[in-house]
């Protein structure tokens, strides 16, 4: 079977910098056909392919995690958190527009607590390569709920 849309495709994948550094790698299913459920130059990529066919494509940052937003970037003071705020520590918020955001505590100096929104890879070019390990028609209620269930995809 090859990947087209409404396929769910398992891949084994490296997410370097453009020059070879490591930063993840993993196996992994995704919903082909624009769910958003993996990077669109990727996913056009691997349209029309088959189980054992490789990618290995350089992403921008615009291609990748997008630009980085210092609107996403704030400092709160730090009575205005529970105790036991820490580095490395999310929480949600209100985005720039109103929308629900993640923010990351990536830091704590003094009375301030510094959080940041953005994805920790955006502003960053990337290599993602990768290798078709499985593909097979997605399930009814896969499509409708926009991702692949079960082994290396999404649990309920």
């Amino acid at each position: 079977m090859n990947i087209t849309k409404d396929t769910a495709v398992t891949l084994a994948y490296k997410l370097t910098t453009p020059q070879g550094k490591p930063l993840d790698a993993g196996t992994t299913a995704y919903l082909h056909g624009g769910y958003g459920n993996l990077f669109a130059k990727v996913e056009a990529a691997l349209e029309g392919q088959g189980v054992g066919h490789s990618v290995s494509i350089e992403l921008a940052p615009a291609d990748a995690f997008g630009e980085r937003d210092e609107a996403l970037v704030r400092t709160i003071p730090r009575s205005e958190f529970p105790p036991g705020v820490k580095v490395g520590g999310q929480l949600q918020g209100a985005g720039p527009s109103g929308q629900p955001q993640v923010f990351n505590v990536i830091r704590i100096k003094g009375p301030e607590v510094h959080l940041d929104g953005n994805h920790a890879l955006a502003g960053q070019a990337l290599r993602f390569a990768a290798k078709v390990t499985a593909v097979r028609a997605a399930t009814a209620e896969e499509i409708a709920h926009g991702h692949v269930h079960g082994a290396h995809g999404h649990h309920h």
